[in-house]
């Protein structure tokens, strides 16, 4: 029940990538982003992990990628601006496709891993993935960061939601920690509500250099490959009852 005070967010992870316990996750969460071809994913799993959606009341959003799967996406591929067009008009069509087959609402669009950062500061990625969104002739959701390049390129084009993430640390300047640092990722249930609850309550989170930054956003990302991923998330949905927050219906 919502009160008067509380403060609505949404929660969403990454899945359909073959990799997490979609099936645990799925019901704590409000919105999901699910792997359409690029990096992981395939006609078999969208379909699955949308029914499984469906069936929870959780709005479906697609995770395009750089189409490379040796990388699960997570390394930034020499692309033409063109070819980058083409592989992500391809793989929103796809999943579009599917969730029209199922009677699904293509909710929003998250780009994953590489393709995430880089449109974020790079003026022709953004460029790019803006074009094949405008080519598919859909407006969803763009689950974005809040002042990045990909948001000054798309705010009046399509309707934005700035996401932050409950389970990664901080730089100084609002970037993730890369991840090849030992500390870039937060594993404990405690820690991962003492970040949501600063970002949701105060709009502030804690850098790794021990500062408070401000941070704008209304959906929050748990990585659904983290080892804790459930854990976590049970964790956190116990604390937000109790806490004056509410997840999004």
């Amino acid at each position: 029940m919502i009160e008067q005070g509380d403060h609505i967010i949404d929660i969403n992870a990454d899945l359909g990538e073959g990799i997490g316990p979609d099936h645990a996750i799925m019901p704590m969460i409000s919105s999901c982003n699910i792997a359409c071809g690029g990096h992981a994913g395939d006609m078999t799993s969208m379909r699955s992990t949308i029914q499984l959606a469906l069936d929870h009341n959780v709005a479906a959003g697609a995770h395009p990628s750089f189409p490379d799967r040796d990388n699960f996406g997570r390394v930034i591929l020499q692309m033409s601006r063109q070819e980058l067009t083409e592989s992500i008009f391809e793989q929103i069509l796809t999943f579009s496709a599917v969730c029209e087959e199922l009677g699904a609402q293509l909710h929003h669009i998250k780009l994953h891993g590489a393709l995430y950062n880089y449109a974020a500061k790079d003026a022709a990625t953004s460029d790019a993935v803006i074009k094949a969104l405008e080519m598919t002739g859909l407006r969803p959701i763009l689950y974005l960061p809040y002042n990045s390049v990909f948001h000054r390129k798309a705010e009046h084009l399509f309707p934005l939601a700035f996401e932050a993430f409950i389970d990664r640390r901080y730089e100084e300047d609002g970037s993730l920690r890369s991840r090849q640092e030992s500390d870039a990722v937060i594993h404990e249930p405690e820690l991962a509500w003492k970040q949501l609850q600063l970002m949701v309550t105060q709009a502030k989170v804690m850098t790794v250099q021990g500062h408070l930054i401000p941070v704008k956003a209304s959906t929050f990302c748990l990585h659904s490959d983290h080892p804790n991923a459930v854990e976590i998330l049970n964790y956190i949905r116990n604390q937000m009852s109790t806490h004056g927050i509410v997840l999004n219906a």
